[in-house]
């Protein structure tokens, strides 16, 4: 039959241990989701401020739906834009402090979009190892030359500018916040390499919008480097809490993309709730800044619980927190356990990292309360107990 290697490779998976199915919350996103009708601590959600279901969100996507309709009908190009779609980016883009910006179906699609877009055979991409998919993807889809410096290495990243002076364009690709590990990028150095040998830099700020940053600018304006940095991709579907991508930038950029952005150009545009309730996440973190101070300090609190404990949690400095357990098998078995224990924490094995760096990667958010983290600092010193886990407390 057609596609056997499929079904061989779903039965090596499940021989392996290494299958997961879906797992459908029955609840609204919170510091608590219902899964198979029992109540577990949310460690697994990108909902760093809590706004996926924060009344301000969902009282103007249900204005905008009264108002607007459910869909638009079209893509930007065509007929799809409405004035809340430029309205929104002339926001977007004074938030991010950059001349404009333009948003997109999703941050993946950005991604695709951006640098497939803007980079031609003449030019080079220049990505950090560790790089998020969408960015491996959209590299793969120019025609520019590619160079990859080891994560976070300064020393390669300037061995590789020094090798593609010939090119017209140099552009330096970096996750702000990497989305395994929770580390922050070494963006002034990355920024002051650039400009020394004239390239330009962009930012992948998915899970820094919303966390770093004054109100959650980002990991450009949490280092300073307002109007340095040419290019800053981020989502509006982790802290922003409800859906989208889009790239802060000049207004030729914005201009360009919106001629030869391929997934801008083909996709239907962002319905009118959606729009509405992006704007007011915006006012949301603009003027409740108390969620920030709660994000933080709960991230204080569980690293420092889980490395009392005697977890191995990487070198995260930001909500994220990886448990390293290296095991594909073990680190899907811990989380099995964690939902035995009220905790919600999904495993990560490869491909998304790499073999043998398999790992619970738990997000605090600002939702969660003193309680909900001690019971799931208990729920892992449990489960370790259970599967004998070497700790190093």
């Amino acid at each position: 039959m057609a596609f056997e290697h499929i079904t061989e490779a779903i039965n090596e998976m499940k021989e392996q241990g290494t299958f997961r199915k879906l797992v459908p919350l029955e609840s609204a996103q919170g510091n608590e989701v219902t899964i198979d009708g029992k109540s577990l601590v949310q460690l697994s959600s990108n909902n760093y401020l809590g706004l996926a279901n924060h009344p301000r969100l969902k009282q103007a996507a249900i204005e905008a739906v009264e108002q607007y309709g459910a869909g638009t009908g079209s893509v930007r190009t065509i007929a799809g834009t409405f004035e809340m779609h430029e309205a929104f980016e002339r926001e977007l883009a004074e938030f991010k402090h950059t001349e404009a910006s333009l948003v997109f179906q999703s941050g993946f699609a950005t991604n695709l979009g951006v640098l497939s877009a803007l980079l031609g055979p003449e030019d080079v991409v220049i990505s950090d190892a560790l790089n998020h998919a969408s960015i491996i993807d959209g590299i793969r889809l120019t025609k520019a030359a590619r160079r990859i410096y080891k994560h976070v290495d300064l020393e390669d990243l300037e061995k590789a500018l020094k090798e593609t002076q010939d090119y017209r364009t140099r552009l330096v690709v970096t996750d702000g916040v990497f989305s395994m590990d929770g580390n922050i990028a070494p963006l002034p150095a990355i920024v002051e390499l650039a400009e020394k040998y004239d390239a330009a830099v962009m930012v992948d700020d998915a899970h820094a919008s919303g966390v770093l940053g004054k109100n959650g600018r980002g990991t450009v304006n949490h280092f300073g480097l307002d109007g340095r940095v040419a290019l800053q991709v981020g989502t509006l579907s982790k802290a922003i809490g409800v859906l989208g991508g889009y790239v802060a930038c000049s207004q030729d950029v914005r201009d360009y993309l919106i001629h030869k952005g391929r997934p801008f150009l083909f996709s239907t545009s962002h319905p009118p709730a959606v729009v509405a309730a992006n704007r007011e996440a915006i006012r949301v973190m603009k003027e409740e800044e108390e969620l920030f101070d709660k994000l933080w300090a709960n991230t204080e609190f569980f690293k420092n619980g889980l490395r009392d404990l005697g977890f191995d949690i990487g070198h995260a400095t930001t909500p994220i927190t990886p448990v390293m357990l290296g095991e594909e098998t073990l680190a899907h078995t811990f989380s099995d356990k964690l939902k035995d224990h009220g905790v919600f924490a999904q495993s990560i094995a490869f491909p998304t990292v790499e073999r043998g760096k398999a790992r619970i990667r738990t997000i605090v958010t600002a939702e969660h309360t003193r309680d909900d983290l001690e019971r799931a600092l208990e729920a892992f010193k449990t489960v370790a107990e259970e599967l004998n886990v070497t700790l190093h407390a």
